[in-house]
Order: structure tokens, then sequence, then C-alpha cells
């Protein structure tokens, strides 16, 4: 179930990236963010009561709300027209959860390196939603777009084809090679953002 949910995690992701370029309009991208926002709380929810208090497995799905109530941030500011400051702030929140949380694959019993990275990385790219939304720093508009798109292949759309497979190795080589990608991911955004926008460049956004 978990790895369906990341599946559609990349695709928000992906569109939500497209917007922050402004090759998406922010109502055309709500509508995803609803569908993939109630597939976020509902997952972890079933997840949860049928977990027998087994603490792993709570502790697991509790960090699926994270990218259940953005996404829902996310479609209610695109649908009334909000601000993105209170988003903003919540992506920060995410952002130290996420650190927290990916901590906690390094060590036993979960011992999943590759999946400690990518919650590094998901941290990494909250905290520029918190940057660009809470801060108002919209020079990072674009970069954070391109790193919106890149990340929702490299940490949901890829891993969660490999979960389905049955292909998917946690070990350090395998995290060592997403810690680099993250890394090359992050600098090729902020060289993309730097090229002129387009015709429709998006001013004021509120989205993540």
């Amino acid at each position: 179930m978990a790895s369906v949910g990341l599946l559609y995690v990349g695709a928000v992701l992906f569109i939500n990236g497209l917007m922050l370029l402004d090759l998406v309009s922010g109502k055309a991208a709500a509508v995803l963010n609803v569908f993939v926002g109630v597939m976020q709380v509902v997952f972890p929810t079933v997840i949860i009561m049928q977990s027998d208090g087994d603490a792993n497995v709570i502790f697991g799905a509790a960090g699926l709300y994270l990218f259940g109530f953005t996404y829902l941030y996310v479609a209610a500011n695109q649908i009334w027209g909000l601000s993105g400051d209170g988003l903003g702030w919540f992506s920060l929140f995410v952002a130290v959860c996420a650190v927290v949380i990916g901590a906690f694959q390094f060590m036993e019993p979960i011992n999943d390196p590759l999946f400690g990275v990518i919650w590094f990385t998901w941290a990494l790219l909250w905290s520029l939603f918190f940057v660009l939304l809470a801060l108002g720093r919209t020079s990072i508009t674009r970069a954070t777009g391109w790193f919106t798109i890149i990340v929702a292949h490299l940490t949901a759309t890829i891993p969660a084809f490999l979960l389905l497979t049955g292909h998917y190795d946690p070990s350090w080589a395998h995290a060592a090679i997403w810690a680099v990608a993250a890394v090359v991911a992050l600098v090729l955004s902020f060289m993309l953002g730097r090229r002129p926008a387009g015709l429709h460049q998006q001013n004021n956004p509120a989205t993540a």
C-alpha cells in the first residue's frame, strides 16, 4: 500500500514542479493535489488501524501524513487563492520531521540507508519550499521547480517501481548513489533556475 502511495507522490511532485515553472496552472494542479492528499491521509490511517499497535509500523505510517497534509494545503491555496506563507512554515515543520525520520532509517530495526537518503532529500526539498514561501525568496522559484521535478522521480517514482517489482535494494551502495544523484540534482536545478523564465513566469507562487 505504501509503495502505491509513493508512486503518486512522484506524480503530484512532478505536477507541482511544473506549476512552479508556470507550465501548469494552479487550479489544474489542485485536482491531483486533492486526490493524492486524500490518499496520503487515508492510507496511513488504514495502516495504523491494522498495525495491532506495532510501534514500527505506526512510525512508518506517521510520516505519510506529512505529505498528505502538504498536498491538501497546496490544493487549498490554489482553489481559494490563499497566501503561501502558512504552507511555507508548515514546510519547515515537515523538513525537520523528515530529518528525524531519515536519521531513524539508518538505525535498527529499520536499517534502510537508501530511504534515509530519500528522507533527507525530502527534507532539503521542503526546506526550499520554506525559503520560497515563508521567507518570500522568489528568486529560487525556478530552481525549486526544477528540483521538485527531478526529486519527484528520484525519491518517489523510481523507488516505488523498484518496490512494486521486488527490485528494491536498501544497501549502502545504492544509498550512496542516491545521495550523489540528489546533490547533482540540486546543483543542476540551480543552474537551470538561472536561465531566463518563459513568457508566463509565475511571480507569486503559493505551492509546494
